[in-house]
């Protein structure tokens, strides 16, 4: 059996603490498959319900509502008339998106029912051929991205009744975009290409004008935003600079005005690091790299003074388990 991939926001949402005479460990928690050798954990919403994807005995890989308990009850979501699947985020309401395949073999944006019954809605796409659903937020609203009548890839604001009137966010140039999440106020963050088709992250408009705030990076071309939280604030990734062009990339707490006052968070001694989710307390987590090449699983000091934490330095090394 390979290891099943935990993800950090599973591994930290289950606050079973074991004490010692010194610290604090968070207990683990292995949420199984579906009858394979892999699992992912991709959100988890206040209630504990968590979503992501795992293996089935034939090797296909299903989005999958999991048992918490790591007794193995988990729900296998079913597709859209395909073989695969893949759940990205649930909400407080329990509602799940990602993408499914159709039974034209194409990958396609999907509200998954919850009880694993197969009432399935393909959100569809822009007027292409495939398309991805990332984040759900609490009230009900599904961005993503999805291709065009040309093939082109954009942001996308779902039509939540799967009746195709999606809504391109646009883009900064004549590049591509994409929307990776979405607060309760509306704020959606991604990327966007700029007029040299760089990746920059962006803060879209209102839905439907097609204004976009680009965030910057930190030294280099590219960056991405990944995560929103409620109280506006934003963290991603952006490139530095090596010879004249981007190959590093570090984790960032973004200026949400767009004037580029953007916060380094650091790393674990190396160059490289990437911030992955916000709490709406402004907790970030994320995976950042040693000077000896390994990356491990991160929360990072919100400052940008350094103060990271290696999550495996908070759990029992005897469980076994690495969080990278």
């Amino acid at each position: 059996m390979r290891p099943h991939i935990l993800l950090l926001a599973t591994a930290l949402a289950f606050v079973r603490p074991i004490r010692t005479e010194a610290e604090v460990l968070y207990d683990l928690i292995d949420l199984g498959t579906l009858g394979g050798d892999w699992s992912e954990a991709q959100s988890i919403n206040d209630a504990g319900q968590i979503v992501g994807s795992a293996a089935n005995s034939n090797g296909q890989w299903r989005a999958t509502l999991f048992d918490w308990t790591g007794a193995g009850h988990n729900i296998d979501l079913g597709t859209v008339g395909g073989l695969g699947s893949e759940a990205n985020a649930i909400n407080n309401v329990g509602q799940i998106v990602g993408r499914a395949v159709n039974g034209g073999g194409q990958w396609r944006a999907a509200l998954f029912d919850p009880t694993g019954a197969g009432n399935n809605i393909d959100l569809g796409t822009l007027g292409g051929s495939d398309s991805c659903a990332y984040s759900v937020n609490n009230n009900g609203q599904i961005v993503g991205q999805a291709r065009d009548s040309r093939n082109w890839r954009f942001a996308t604001f779902f039509d939540t009744t799967g009746n195709g009137n999606n809504v391109s966010l646009g883009t900064l140039a004549e590049g591509w975009s994409c929307a990776h999440c979405m607060n309760d106020d509306d704020q959606i963050v991604g990327w966007a290409d700029d007029d040299r088709w760089d990746d920059r992250a962006v803060l879209f408009g209102p839905i439907g004008t097609g204004e976009i705030i680009e965030l910057g990076t930190w030294g280099g071309n590219v960056s991405t935003a990944l995560a929103i939280n409620n109280a506006g604030q934003i963290v991603g990734w952006a490139g530095t600079e090596v010879g004249g062009r981007v190959y590093g990339r570090r984790a960032i707490l973004f200026d949400p005005t767009g004037a580029g006052n953007n916060i380094d968070l650091g790393t674990l001694g190396a160059s490289g690091s990437i911030a992955r989710s916000i709490s709406d307390t402004g907790q970030i987590v994320g995976d950042a790299e040693y000077s000896s090449g390994y990356w491990s699983a991160a929360l990072f000091d919100p400052t940008g003074g350094g103060d990271n934490t290696d999550l495996n330095t908070v759990i029992d090394p005897a469980t076994g388990w690495t969080l990278r």
